[in-house]
């Protein structure tokens, strides 16, 4: 089944961080716009009509670049004007339509049937072999994490790797709003391709908001034991405006 999504993102030309001048691809990097009324806002789907301008910092640094003035020198040179307005938690807006992108992201491909939720489900799918992506609530106990690490591990033939799943920075209850369903503790991905459009996603935000000592390194069945990122604290605020 196809899924629709970032695939527009992740086939793109690269794009050139207006701070740091380093290219990458739009799915790493984040999009501003101008909203009609002149403000900058996030636009982490990069749909918004106009000229944009794209960051691949993470929050303290882009913090470091308001406070300085230079994100506002580096927009008026991507928008070639002056007339616009950097909201004072610009950097929130940011961290939150990351945070609703990712979030998103699981929920779709759970609809898809590419996600496996329960403890017992998982296990049984990664002994197998079928498991590509392992995720926790930021809640989950230690024991229940080290238990699925150990099966997936198994189920690729990597014991003794440091191959073990992602604690995500948002408890169960957020996990379960994302995914539909009740006490979601635990998040398997058994597509390959869903994987990677959700390690995409993820990666997005989690580079963004910086680490956060409650989480620990993933990788997908595809990455071996490097991990795509570390996580920070989740926004407070969830309610934020994002171009669609």
């Amino acid at each position: 089944m196809r899924n629709p999504g970032d695939e527009t993102l992740t086939a793109a030309p690269e794009r050139s961080c207006i701070l740091t001048r380093e290219r990458a691809s739009p799915a790493a990097l984040v999009r501003l716009a101008l909203a009609p009324d002149g403000r900058v806002l996030p636009d982490v789907r990069a749909k918004a009509p106009g000229r944009g301008a794209w960051i691949g910092v993470p929050r303290d640094t882009l913090d470091q670049a308001v406070a300085k003035g230079k994100l506002r020198g580096a927009l008026a040179r991507a928008f070639k004007s002056a007339e616009f307005t950097i909201p004072d938690d610009l950097p929130a807006l940011i961290a939150a339509a990351l945070e609703r992108n990712a979030l998103d992201r699981l929920g779709l491909e759970s609809r898809s049937g590419s996600v496996l939720t329960g403890s017992e489900r998982i296990e049984t799918a990664a002994r197998s072999g079928k498991l590509h992506a392992l995720y926790h609530a930021a809640d989950a106990s230690d024991d229940g994490r080290r238990k699925l690490a150990q099966a997936w591990r198994v189920g690729t033939d990597r014991e003794g790797s440091d191959l073990r799943g992602l604690a995500l920075p948002v408890g169960r209850p957020i996990l379960s709003l994302a995914l539909g369903r009740e006490n979601v503790v635990h998040v398997g991905v058994i597509d390959r391709a869903a994987a990677k459009r959700l390690s995409e996603a993820l990666d997005r935000w989690l580079h963004f908001i910086g680490p956060d000592p409650y989480t620990a390194p993933c990788a997908t069945a595809a990455q071996g034991a490097s991990a795509p990122g570390t996580a920070g604290p989740a926004p407070a605020v969830r309610l934020h405006e994002e171009f669609e």
